[in-house]
């Protein structure tokens, strides 16, 4: 489908934002080339010596970036300058001032009356006209050059775009002075926007007056300039004056990738014709890139002239403007496939876009039999005589260049009815053979079966096996050759009985009370099934999978009958089994019955029954699995002692008792001290372990009845004085009663009679 309307998407890397801040006084610069005209001998006399010429210069902006303006267009920030170079001087031989530039708009359309440019995209060309040079005629060049920082910041294949100015410069060569010759000039500005994937043709040539042999090559752009912002008229400034001498450095490309020879990328086939000038190929990549184009003059061999422009190829996606389209079924090469089964009615839905650019619209199509059919309806609705194939297009502004063409095809067929039947034996838990009854016109490729489980068969007549029992819905799909297709469901009942029954456990050996749960794994068994056990001990059940408790001991045969909703029955009989043995008894004795922190050791007897596995829990984390162990307890107080008794089959049982380690204390009254200051026997204090105790108090009283000392402090003693701080006591027996409460509350009461000897 042929198309010549393009609409380009935004092009967001025209933004020619920049910093520091004054960047925009720099970032504007897209392309240019300077030319001359020889005008002839100065004043016309050749005797003269010189020759008049004009110097052209065509620069290139964005001006939709917000880049600086033209050099001495109102407004700008600097003044344009030329700078006027003979080849065997290093200074300049003159600067030239020049004027305000003619300032024209390119147009991003031309070459394509179809283009549609987004607002974003602004060209501008300035035109600057040299005041007229008279020039000696010389053995050597002269080069005109003008130099400026820089181009866009966005720019793809060369190194550091936004600080990379560009030098404009010719060379009137010694040859070309002696001949008074006129350099070429191009014709054609490239186009701003290119299309990614879309093949180039643009007219590059140019117009030599003198009718010079001209060649054409992709050549590499100069730098010039820099972001001297502070020294603006410096060789490395935003706008150099005087310009820098050649030779002149070329830009850096992003090499390998991008050369002056393959600007747009070594993988990109973009060429220019050596002859004509023709820039051909299909860009590939996205971005926006610098091109240099040189055309060198030649004169019977000799080199006259290098014209060098460089510019910008800013590629992007592009969206056809005017497209033919349907809402087809398959598309193969340029030929759009609608294609219907059972029905020779055809509604074909026109997609095509965009329809503010379309003004006329037509349907064709050839029915066979000389019969066309042509319709000017947006969508066509179309009745076809038979089945069979039909060829016909879209046309879209036909004989417009915006115009464009969809070839349409379009395939009838004959319907196709699915259905199918199943069969299975009902009494044996077995597969299921579908067989499949198709009614076509054509041969069934493709046959989809879903049993409405999750799964499913492309076999033609497949046999399948349900895991469960119940009405299964299952659907067949079938396609013949022709794409036709048609799907039917239909129930299945399905209830056999197992052809094999399961149940676990498969054995059983355990204690009484025995709780073990029966699971039915026989299939396909649900609650639609009837079923009957017998547990061997006088207990039944009819729970798929039910749960029975063997209260005696013993060894059972379990039964199990199994009847479908239909009737079929199958039993099974499991011999032996259940095995339940009499249940184990825990119990133990321990000795001493009354410990005591002072006889912690206690001896633990096992009274058992039916174990072979003891496990004892003594005393927080001690344990034990001796069958009679012995601890001593750390500590005092009522300990829950338990032992977890286990039979040889596991079976478990769990005896507790209460070991109290009673605290106890003891306390020693003397009875006689000596309290003559020698060191030996001085005071009159007892002694004992006290652990736990409250309320002591000891008392001490005279014959005639009278307290000589007391005390709450079992660690303070009687010196002999009268309450250890008055007269000596004498010599005599005396009277001592010692009383406290116990660690449980116990009262205690010690009474002793004391002898003072002096």
């Amino acid at each position: 489908m042929p198309n010549l309307c393009i609409l380009y998407r935004p092009l967001i890397f025209l933004s020619l934002l920049l910093s520091p801040a004054g960047a925009a006084q720099a970032a504007h610069i897209i392309g240019g080339e300077v030319t001359y005209e020889c005008l002839g001998w100065t004043g016309g006399d050749p005797n003269s010596g010189t020759r008049a010429y004009q110097f052209y210069m065509n620069i290139y902006r964005d001006c939709q970036g917000g880049g600086a303006a033209f050099d001495s267009a109102p407004g700008a920030a600097f003044n344009a300058t030329a700078t006027v170079f003979r080849a065997s001087d290093d200074e300049p031989l003159m600067i030239i001032n020049l004027g305000s530039p003619t300032i024209n708009f390119v147009d991003p359309e031309v070459g394509n009356p179809c283009i549609i440019v987004p607002s974003n995209v602004c060209v501008q060309q300035g035109v600057y006209t040299f005041p007229i040079l008279d020039l000696p005629v010389l053995d050597e060049s002269y080069y005109i050059t003008y130099q400026r920082c820089c181009r866009n910041n966005t720019i793809t294949n060369i190194i550091d775009p936004g600080g990379s100015g560009a030098t404009y410069s010719i060379e009137l060569t010694a040859a070309a002075q002696a001949v008074c010759n006129n350099s070429p000039t191009y014709n054609f500005f490239p186009p701003p926007v290119i299309c990614a994937s879309e093949p180039l043709n643009f007219d590059h040539s140019a117009t030599d007056e003198d009718g010079d042999q001209l060649v054409y090559e992709f050549c590499a752009p100069f730098l010039g300039g820099g972001l001297n912002f502070d020294f603006p008229f410096e060789e490395d400034g935003l706008a150099p004056n005087p310009e820098s001498r050649p030779p002149y450095e070329p830009v850096d490309f992003l090499s390998p990738f991008y050369t002056p020879t393959k600007p747009l990328g070594v993988t990109t086939d973009i060429a220019i014709d050596v002859n004509s000038g023709l820039i051909t190929g299909t860009p590939l990549d996205l971005g926006q890139f610098v091109v240099g184009v040189c055309v060198s003059e030649f004169r019977n061999g000799e080199l006259l002239s290098v014209v060098r422009r460089d510019f910008q190829f800013n590629v992007t996606t592009c969206d056809p403007v005017v497209r033919a389209d349907i809402a087809e079924d398959n598309a193969v090469g340029a030929d759009l496939y609608i294609s219907q089964c059972a029905n020779r009615n055809v509604f074909i839905i026109n997609e095509s876009f965009d329809q503010a650019f379309i003004d006329e619209y037509r349907w064709e199509f050839d029915l066979g039999g000389g019969r066309d059919t042509v319709l000017s309806t947006w969508n066509a609705l179309l009745d076809f005589p038979e089945y069979g194939t039909f060829p016909g297009r879209l046309l879209l502004n036909p004989g417009s260049e915006c115009g464009d063409t969809a070839n349409i095809i379009v395939e009838l067929f004959p319907e196709i009815n699915a259905d199918f039947s199943s069969s299975y034996d009902t009494c044996v838990a077995g597969p299921v053979q579908f067989t499949p009854e198709i009614e076509a016109g054509a041969a069934v490729v493709n046959y989809a079966w879903d049993f409405g489980n999750g799964d499913g068969s492309s076999n033609e007549a497949p046999n399948y096996k349900f895991a469960e029992a119940g009405t299964k819905l299952v659907r067949l799909r079938a396609i013949d050759e022709n794409g036709c297709r048609d799907s039917t469901i239909k129930a299945i009942d399905y209830f056999p009985v197992p052809a094999l029954i399961l149940v676990s456990p498969n054995t059983f050996e355990g204690c009484a009370p025995a709780s073990i749960f029966f699971d039915n794994l026989s299939e396909p068994v649900n609650t639609s099934y009837t079923t009957f056990w017998d547990f061997g001990d006088g207990g039944t059940s009819n729970d798929i999978s039910p749960t029975h408790v063997f209260t005696k001991e013993g060894v059972f045969d379990v039964q199990l009958e199994i009847t479908s909703p239909i009737g079929c029955v199958t039993d099974t009989i499991f011999p032996a089994l259940i095995r339940v043995e009499p249940a184990p008894v825990a119990n133990f004795t321990f000795s001493p019955d009354r410990p005591d922190n002072f006889n912690p050791e206690v001896v633990f007897t096992d009274l058992s029954t039916g174990v072979d596995q003891w496990f004892w829990q003594l005393e927080g984390p001690v344990t034990s699995t001796l069958q009679h162990p012995t601890h001593v307890f750390r500590d005092t107080g009522r300990q829950e002692v338990r032992l977890v008794a286990t039979h040889p089959l596991g079976c478990q049982d769990t005896a507790v008792q209460v070991v109290d380690i009673r605290p106890q204390t003891t306390f020693f009254l003397p009875n006689a001290f000596t309290p003559n200051d020698d060191g030996l026997n001085d005071v009159y204090k007892g002694k004992g372990f006290l652990r736990g105790y409250s309320g002591f108090e000891l008392l001490i009283w005279n014959r005639w009845g009278e307290v000589v000392f007391s005390s709450t402090d079992p660690q303070e003693g009687w010196d002999g004085k009268f309450s250890n701080s008055g007269q000596p006591a004498p010599q005599g027996s005396y009277l001592a009663r010692l009383t406290y409460t116990g660690p449980r509350g116990e009262p205690v009461r010690i009474q002793s009679t004391v002898t003072l000897i002096r």
